[in-house]
This record gives C-alpha cells, sequence and structure tokens, in this order.
C-alpha cells in the first residue's frame, strides 16, 4: 500500500513532463536496479546462496508474469489516458476485492468471521476514496459508454488475475529472487513496447531524473513486500486488499505537499480504510 501509493505521488512529478509510457519504463529501470542492489546485500548478509532458476518452465513461468503485470499497466495508463479518471479509478481499484472474493471461493482460503467484517470495511474504503460522486452525478452514461472503460476493466481482471496466480506461484519459494526475476522482465518488455510503439523516452529535463529514482525505488518496496506477504501467510485476501489501498497515502501526500483538496467521500474513505486495518491489526 505503502509502495505503490508512494510511487503513484511522485509519477505526479514526471507524466506530465515526460509522459506515462516513459515514466514506467525509467522508473522500472531504477527498480530493477535496486532489486539488484537488495538482492545481493540480502544473499551476502544471509550467508545464503543467490537462487537461480534452473528449468526453461520456470523462466518462461517469471517471464509470463513480468510480461502480463506490464500488461496491466500499460492497459490502466492507456485507459486514464481516454478517459476521465475520477469515474475509471474506482473501477481499477475494485481488482483487489475480486482477489480477494475469488481467494475465498475458488481457492480454498478460509476466513473468519470478524477478519470478512474487516475486510469489506476495508474494502469499501476502498471504493470510497476513489469514488467522486459529483462526476459520477454530472455524467449521464452507462460505464461500457465510458472512454476508456473497457482498457480499465480488462486490467482490472488481469490485476486480479495476476495477483491470485503470483501468490499461488510463490507459496513455499524464493520470494525475493522470483521478485527480481519477475520484475526485470516487466522491465524489458516496457523497453520493448517502447521501441515497438516509438515512443520517446529520452529527455532533457535534469529535474525528472530523482522522481524517478524515487518512484523505482517505492515499486520494489511495493513488489518486495507484496510477494514477502504472499510467501509467509495463506490469508491472500487480506494481503490484497491492504496493497490495493494505495490510494490511501498518495492522496494523503496529495493533500500535504500538493496542496490538493479532498472531497468528503475521499475522507470518508480514508477513515474507513484506516478504521478497518485497525480491526485486522487487534485480531488474532
Amino acid at each position: 500500500m505503502l509502495g505503490w501509493g508512494f510511487a503513484d505521488f511522485f509519477a505526479k512529478k514526471t507524466i506530465d513532463e515526460i509522459g506515462d509510457i516513459a515514466t514506467l519504463a525509467w522508473a522500472h529501470i531504477f527498480g530493477t536496479l535496486g532489486l539488484i542492489a537488495f538482492a545481493i546485500y540480502q544473499y551476502n548478509a544471509s550467508a545464503r546462496d543467490f537462487f537461480l532458476p534452473d528449468t526453461g518452465k520456470l523462466w518462461l513461468l517469471l517471464a509470463f508474469f513480468g510480461v502480463f503485470q506490464a500488461v496491466v499497466y500499460i492497459l490502466v495508463y492507456k485507459g486514464f489516458g481516454k478517459g476521465q479518471v475520477a469515474v475509471l479509478a474506482p473501477v481499477f481499484s475494485s481488482f483487489s476485492g475480486i482477489t480477494a472474493l475469488f481467494s475465498i471461493l475458488f481457492f480454498g482460503e478460509v476466513v473468519r468471521g470478524n477478519v470478512l467484517v474487516a475486510l469489506v470495511i476495508v474494502f469499501a474504503g476502498i471504493l470510497l476514496i476513489n469514488l467522486d460522486l459529483k462526476g459520477f452525478r454530472e455524467k449521464r452514461f452507462g460505464f461500457m459508454r465510458v472512454d476508456g472503460f473497457k482498457e480499465v476493466a480488462l486490467a482490472t481482471v488481469f490485476a486480479a488475475l495476476w495477483t491470485l496466480l503470483w501468490d499461488k506461484f510463490l507459496g513455499g519459494q524464493d520470494w525475493l529472487s522470483y521478485s527480481l526475476f519477475m520484475y526485470a522482465f516487466m522491465t524489458v518488455y516496457i523497453w520493448i513496447v517502447c521501441y515497438v510503439q516509438k515512443i520517446k523516452v529520452f529527455f532533457d529535463k535534469s529535474h525528472v531524473w530523482k522522481f524517478l529514482a524515487l518512484i523505482g525505488l517505492c515499486e520494489i518496496v511495493a513488489y518486495l513486500s507484496i510477494s514477502l506477504g504472499y510467501s509467509m501467510t495463506t490469508q491472500t485476501s487480506v494481503i490484497a486488499l491492504l496493497s490495493g489501498a494505495f490510494s490511501l497515502p498518495t492522496i494523503i501526500l496529495a493533500r500535504a505537499f500538493l496542496k490538493e483538496q479532498t472531497t468528503r467521500t475521499q475522507t470518508l474513505g480514508t477513515l474507513v480504510i484506516i478504521a478497518g486495518i485497525m480491526i485486522l491489526a487487534m485480531l488474532k
């Protein structure tokens, strides 16, 4: 939640300057370098041998997860570029709820009643914090006629599927090594997209580099955290919904440092998410 939330905040500083896909491309370069540095430190500190995938099938699966996640990113940005973010953001934020629901209904996750109530509260907060009721009242349309809806809806389904599969894939495995290679494949694919689509990625705005580095750093915090979480627990729904609340830190930071105003609905959503997280923390 914090990793992706901070990354989105810093992305506000770069997307208008160099474009969304170029931001993704460079941020992932910094993220990959940061992951390599962290892996070297971690394996040396723990005196463990670095795990290198030893089968073609494993390499293909890691490449699949990296490309799959890159496709999610690109679809979301493309959808946001076409339509109203205020309308489309709640659609994408629902991926965490879909993940939790499918994990409980189809993947055998057992959730106690109190935990389920807390998860419902967190998900309600996620929807509220991403919801612009004024925008909905002013726009008289069905979702299928919203510009960008098809791309964001597809990204939402893909994100839920990726999350479920990544969780199952990581079970009992070397989460750090897997995260590194998955992220590296994601980076390579994004750069391939830039090359094929002839997207301009080079620029002469030196002040942007620090924000790209910060985006990359926050991204790897997010991926390492979620991968570690999935490798340590069977509570997929909890990890998915907490990570899906990434809009919370973004909105708080934007209000504190960019003087952006939040709506009453977003304020309510913030309080609801915090209440849900507090309830989860108190449950044993």
